[in-house]
């Protein structure tokens, strides 16, 4: 797959996307992962809390372990 983002990413054959941020490997989602993945993207992993933005063509960490309302 061919997106153009400078952040190391794949997925798993249980459809799951990972990414290589900070030198660790981070859980990005599955179903909440854009497709495809655009500048300016945002979306919340539902499973960690954690929270993703597309900024210069680079997945970044933007908050961690946010709580669900429900």
């Amino acid at each position: 797959m061919a997106y153009n983002l400078k952040t190391k990413i794949w997925q798993t054959g249980a459809l799951e996307w990972w990414g290589m941020i900070d030198n660790d490997d981070l859980f990005l989602g599955s179903r909440e992962f854009p497709q495809p993945p655009e500048e300016g993207d945002e979306w919340l992993v539902v499973a960690t809390g954690d929270r993703f933005k597309i900024i210069d063509s680079e997945i970044c960490r933007i908050a961690t372990g946010e709580k669900q309302p429900w």
